[in-house]
């Protein structure tokens, strides 16, 4: 599961990342709607940045976290922030995006908890995460889900389910339709991945500062 996560990465840098994460001179890399600012603390329903294929192009957008799909009428309900990757090609809420929606989030780390007590999740080297997702325009209004799987060695003790985190190698793959990527985020990737506790201030969405993360990084 991922209910809160970290996107420090922004601007240029970002748009940079993207465009040598899609690594393909033929598709360019925009973001229309520029890029978003640090985050410290994204939580469900609020917008965050995804990465799709929209004809030619390689597009950095702003969406809603928490799918929408077409036949959604409005906003009540839970919403739908993970997308399990064992029932989205059954599942009348993500099927439909599973098949012609996809996308990848970034993130520069995630936060999880465990006996009531939060952790931050990074990667060791300091770079980024792309998590596979999931998009969607019901209600006008462009949204996206997050694809979790079951939890691995070494972040198994954490909690039962994961990010499906991809490779560089998996995410044109991904975006374009790939169907044999439903699996667990390859063994080397997560275990690159380091654990520590974070500031119980994250529980309180309303925080959203650098301090919150600012041990872990430094």
């Amino acid at each position: 599961m991922c209910g809160r996560f970290v996107l420090f990465t922004t601007g240029e840098s970002l748009l940079r990342a993207t465009a040598e994460l899609i690594d393909d001179p033929t598709r360019p890399t925009r973001a229309p709607h520029g890029a978003p600012p640090p985050r410290y603390n994204i939580a469900p329903t609020n917008v965050i940045p995804i990465v799709r294929f929209l004809a030619e192009e390689t597009l950095l957008e702003p969406a809603r976290w928490g799918l929408l799909p077409h036949w959604k009428k409005d906003l009540t309900g839970a919403p739908l922030f993970n997308a399990r990757a064992e029932t989205i090609a059954e599942k009348p809420s993500f099927r439909d995006a599973y098949k012609r929606g996809r996308c990848v989030i970034p993130l520069d780390g995630y936060y999880e908890w465990h006996e009531k007590k939060p952790y931050f999740v990074r990667p060791a080297d300091g770079g980024m995460l792309w998590a596979a997702g999931l998009w969607a325009t019901g209600l006008d209004q462009l949204s996206a889900t997050m694809v979790t799987t079951d939890s691995v060695a070494p972040l198994d003790w954490l909690h039962h389910r994961l990010p499906r985190f991809l490779t560089r190698e998996e995410v044109a793959p991904w975006l374009t339709g790939a169907t044999d990527l439903l699996h667990p985020s390859p063994a080397h990737l997560v275990s690159s991945l380091v654990t520590s506790p974070a500031d119980p201030a994250v529980g309180n969405v309303r925080n959203d500062y650098p301090e919150l993360i600012s041990d872990q990084v430094s």
